[in-house]
């Protein structure tokens, strides 16, 4: 295996991993976020502002395993 298909491999590891953990990641905070809402009505405010505020946490992950991919591809 040379440099090149290695340097391909990570990079695919990098955004499979990182991809699935976001979403991953997303499902959960949206259906915890839903549970409370069906529980709770009249906390929908407060939950969806925290839910929101989770999900670009959670996002922002998968953007540096973007970033770490592209860098994989371009710089090493």
């Amino acid at each position: 295996m040379d440099a090149v298909a290695v340097k391909y491999l990570a990079a695919a590891l990098c955004m499979g991993v990182g991809g699935f953990g976001a979403a991953l990641g997303i499902a959960i905070i949206a259906k915890a976020a839903l549970q409370s809402i069906g529980r709770n009505p009249e906390a929908k405010d407060p939950i969806t502002t925290n839910m929101i505020l989770a999900i670009a946490f959670t996002e922002a992950m998968g953007i540096f395993s973007l970033i770490i991919a592209i860098m994989l591809l371009l710089v090493v």
